[in-house]
């Protein structure tokens, strides 16, 4: 069928893949860093265009006939009604929203109010925090605004020379606050609630749907938010989550429907394929393995070492890893708690365990969130360096008692992106249809099996769980 491309703009860098239109193959790569600092809360979008420009160089694109694109998410950029950007991008690490969602969520009525009308309670990154917090703080900039973009919006937009014609996809559009999953539809009045009037909003695409042709003849694909992406690059299904371990944590499951929550523990995102992805998040994972590989004096190997020098159980140890306050379960104020020490359990050994089974079984109990909302789990995927780690895959698939593939490092995202593009292209070319994706290669991996270890791993969770439910009785009240 051709070549295509799929790029992934993330808060550091732009990444590219050039793929085999039918297989998936990887025929090219191309990276570049941004040149902004790693952890600035602000991005002027033009660097995204230069870093994507480097990554592409060296005709990395030639014959490419279709590109998907993968952005960082939460993401938002206001225009104003030249087109021309109002100020910085306000990126999905900005923090400074987050006493602007609260005022959001007294004034539509309280949590189950959003919930019923976006399937989400307002949060800090979410655009529509940021234009409340946009009108409240500058509102010279707010006035100004006159249509909001995401950063995969953005540099579609871009690419096909700034048309009339401004686009999103489901993806990305289910993390505004402002477009509802469940009913496929945007929410104006909540724009206008936030923002103090309205805003032209992109036009949602469906999964397979081009955004459009440049000049030259190149196809650009809907595109979506990278955890769709990396989502689709992976090529996760119905019985499948995802559990992302980094300094906080995730777990999304491929679901049939959209799922509202008034608790705000699930973000009912939608997926690239047309189905949905709820999300759990998660404030403590890689994190409490960091601050106790600090106490210890090593780093993450060394203390995976130490944890497989102990035994399931820890002897009695038990850490709840919320270190920075948490947010499954909601308990914002709170701290870690190490309990059960007693002499024989107090060794560096024993305390690297209950690190790791702390860290994993927080994860689980976000996982347990979806199930009881009847999210299917037959099968976890694990991402992230510390997936690597031997004592993390000792002890996940025990602990989720499920099955537990550990994909090899690839850029998943950006190959989402292709797979879309593909897609698209497809479609456009009458060789596949709007609802069957390209059947490309799934991704290779390591896969683990609970088998024996099964009952003793649901111990460690029982252990665990009664100490969560002792210090902090009714912390998941009815989730």
């Amino acid at each position: 069928m051709g070549i295509v491309a799929g790029l992934d703009s993330s808060s550091a860098s732009t990444r590219i893949v050039v793929c085999d239109a039918d297989t998936g193959a990887v025929l090219r790569q191309g990276y570049a860093p941004h040149p902004v600092e790693a952890k600035s809360t602000e991005a002027d979008p033009q660097v995204w265009l230069l870093s994507l420009g480097e990554a592409a160089a060296g005709g990395l694109l030639e014959g490419v006939q279709a590109i998907g694109v993968s952005a960082q998410q939460h993401g938002m950029i206001p225009l104003d009604a030249h087109g021309s950007v109002v100020r910085p991008a306000l990126l999905g690490n900005d923090k400074r929203a987050q006493v602007a969602a609260a005022d959001l969520v007294d004034a539509l009525g309280g949590r189950q109010a959003w919930a019923e009308a976006v399937g989400s309670v307002p949060t800090a990154p979410q655009p529509v925090a940021k234009l409340r917090w946009l009108a409240r703080d500058e509102p010279e900039s707010a006035q100004r605004t006159a249509a909001v973009l995401q950063p995969h919006d953005w540099l579609v937009w871009q690419l096909l020379g700034r048309p009339a014609r401004r686009t999103t996809d489901r993806g990305a559009a289910s993390g505004t606050g402002y477009w509802s999953a469940v009913t496929g539809s945007y929410r104006p009045d909540l724009v206008e609630l936030a923002l103090g009037h309205q805003a032209a909003l992109p036009e949602v695409l469906g999964p397979s749907d081009a955004a459009g042709t440049t000049p030259e003849g190149l196809l650009i694909s809907a595109g979506t938010g990278e955890t769709m992406a990396a989502a689709f690059g992976l090529g996760v299904g119905v019985g499948d989550a995802v559990v992302s371990l980094g300094a906080s944590g995730s777990v999304m499951a491929v679901h049939h429907e959209g799922l509202a929550d008034s608790s705000g523990l699930i973000t009912s995102f939608a997926d690239a394929t047309g189905m949905h992805l709820p999300v759990v998040h998660t404030l403590n994972a890689v994190r409490a393995l960091r601050g106790t590989a600090d106490l210890l004096g090593t780093d993450l190997e060394g203390l995976s070492d130490l944890a497989l020098k102990s035994s399931p159980g820890a002897y009695g140890l038990v850490l709840l890893p919320y270190l920075e306050g948490e947010r499954t379960p909601q308990l914002p104020h709170t701290a870690g708690t190490l309990s059960g020490l007693r002499r024989e359990s107090m060794k560096p050994e024993h305390l690297a365990r209950a690190a790791f089974e702390g860290m994993l079984c927080s994860l689980a109990d976000a996982m347990d969130v979806l199930r009881a909302r009847g999210v299917e789990v037959r099968r976890v995927f694990l991402l992230g360096a510390a997936a690597e780690l031997a004592a993390v895959q000792a002890a996940a698939p025990a602990i989720f008692g499920t099955q537990v593939v550990v994909p090899q490092p690839a850029d998943y995202a950006a190959l989402g992106a292709a797979r879309q593009a593909a897609w698209a292209l497809g479609v456009a070319q009458g060789t596949l249809a709007p609802h069957s994706p390209p059947a490309w290669q799934g991704a290779a991996a390591q896969v683990l099996e609970p088998g024996e270890e099964l009952a003793v791993g649901q111990a460690v969770r029982q252990q665990y769980g009664a100490t969560r439910d002792q210090i902090h009785p009714g912390a998941f009240g009815g989730a």
